[in-house]
């Protein structure tokens, strides 16, 4: 009578279902990590979820710890801590442009300066972003993999404040962890070389974040296995940087060699 279609009781029955479908919340995507390492694996602890609104809840209704795209926000991202104390130093040296790293507290340190020249890696010169700023890297053991598409970002703290601000840069990255997962880096840029790099164990180190096709779906963080299925598909990207560039265009051969399952998560 209106110029309205014709809507029958029958035709809305059957469209119900699909907009219910539609409008239901997805399944999160479950992202597995683990540490893989084959001594002193007690100085890594688990990543944690970013929360930095006070532990007892916001103070007042419209307060930004109360803020639905905060709290999503922080949902997001995880904060894997520092499993170190040091205090480093770098020098230049004029005659060859290389950098020394040094542990300036000697015997006070906590960690011996063995151990620390195990695990911090000294990028050549040639290899830096620019001539007056080394690169050091740190290895750690934390793998993080997906069976479903997930890309990581891995990026510096930048959500808490640091009392001694670092004298350069974290290098941030970003990968797909259902076909490449690996040992992440900790790679850091020095800016003002005339500064320590001052590192506590148990502050914030670097902070990772999942991206999946949908971007309403939130992440599960589980403890994964580290089964042989995955220890061998692993070994399929390690050290490849030293035989090729752009190790991007290998992920299409690491899809095709993926078993259907890799992560198996950890029965408590």
């Amino acid at each position: 009578m209106f110029g309205f279609p014709h809507f029958s009781l029958t035709s809305a029955r059957a469209i119900l279902p699909a907009l219910s479908k539609d409008l239901m919340p997805r399944a999160a995507t479950e992202v597995g990590w683990l540490i893989d390492a084959d001594h002193a694996g007690f100085i890594w602890d688990a990543p944690a979820r970013l929360r930095t609104g006070a532990a007892e809840g916001p103070r007042h209704a419209k307060s930004v710890a109360a803020c639905p795209a905060v709290i999503d926000f922080e949902a997001r991202h995880f904060v894997i801590p520092c499993p170190i104390s040091a205090r480093l130093k770098v020098v230049i040296d004029p005659g060859t442009g290389e950098a020394a790293v040094a542990n300036t507290a000697g015997d006070q340190s906590p960690i011996r300066s063995k151990a620390l020249g195990e695990m911090v890696k000294r990028v050549p010169a040639k290899e830096w972003r620019h001539p007056s700023r080394p690169i050091i890297q740190i290895v750690t053991p934390y793998v993080f993999l997906s069976d479903d598409p997930v890309f990581m970002a891995q990026t510096p703290p930048f959500n808490h404040f640091m009392p001694q601000p670092w004298p350069g840069l974290m290098i941030g990255g970003r990968f797909p962890i259902d076909v490449w997962p690996r040992h992440l880096m900790w790679a850091f840029e020095w800016h003002d070389v005339s500064r320590e790099l001052v590192l506590t164990r148990g502050d914030p180190w670097f902070y990772v974040r999942f991206e999946t096709d949908d971007a309403s779906r939130q992440i599960r963080l589980v403890e994964a296995e580290r089964t042989p299925e995955l220890k061998e598909y692993m070994a399929g990207s390690r050290s490849v940087t030293n035989y090729v560039n752009r190790t991007f265009s290998l992920f299409a051969t690491a899809r095709a060699r993926r078993p259907p399952a890799l992560l198996v998560k950890m029965k408590k």
